[in-house]
């Protein structure tokens, strides 16, 4: 498209916003929703990204792009409307774009950074001097994340106070040694590089396959 064209020209994120607008003003399904009603459908659109990254078409990820992006909008839409605290999409875009310029003084400040490693440092100080009120490196952390995701980030924040989990002993003989058994997992792979989570998905989907193929007989 050339400069002249009316395409090149339009403001497609802001025809989104005033999309959103228009459905939560009309929509009487979408007028009775508020931020808890919204977590199923955002959680299911941010899995599903993850298929379309990992496994899917290019077209799949611009669409799951979409539908996350439909998510952020839509609860900037509510809390717009919110009359003790209102913020809409442009002051989450203002601070969010705040946040990015503090977190990479490499890029818009005097700082250097030529490894990925002095980035983190960077990245790590500037997010510190942000979260000065928490008492512990588990502070922002959450819980719902999924479970082999969430040790491998916890392991990683325990290792920042030189806490190291008791290794496995032997087979599993109940649940909690069960437990023990799948975080002695999770530390080989964050030793290995590997990412379990991951790596479990994607057994799955070949288990998916299997099971397909066995209704196909």
């Amino acid at each position: 498209m050339t400069d002249q064209d009316p395409e090149a020209r339009r403001d497609h994120l802001r025809e989104a916003v005033e999309t959103m607008r228009a459905v939560r003003d009309r929509c009487v399904w979408t007028q009775q929703i508020d931020h808890a009603d919204l977590v199923p459908y955002l959680q299911e659109e941010a899995a599903e990204l993850v298929d379309a990254v990992e496994a899917g078409t290019r077209a799949d990820l611009k669409e799951e792009l979409g539908d996350l992006l439909w998510q952020v909008l839509f609860h900037a839409e509510i809390a717009s409307r919110d009359e003790a605290d209102p913020f809409d999409i442009d002051d989450v875009a203002a601070a969010l774009a705040e946040k990015m310029v503090r977190r990479h003084p490499h890029v818009f400040g005097d700082a250097v950074a030529t490894t990925p490693e002095e980035v983190l440092v960077h990245w790590n100080a500037a997010k510190a001097a942000e979260k000065r009120a928490r008492t512990s490196v588990l502070d922002g952390v959450s819980m719902h994340m999924p479970s082999l995701a969430l040790a491998q980030k916890m392991l990683g924040k325990a290792r920042q106070v030189q806490v190291t989990p008791s290794p496995a002993a032997g087979a599993p003989a109940d649940e909690a040694g069960l437990g023990d058994a799948l975080l002695a997992l999770v530390v080989r792979a964050r030793e290995e590089g590997w990412d379990a989570e991951r790596a479990l998905r994607q057994r799955l989907r070949a288990l998916a396959e299997e099971v397909r193929q066995a209704e196909a007989l």
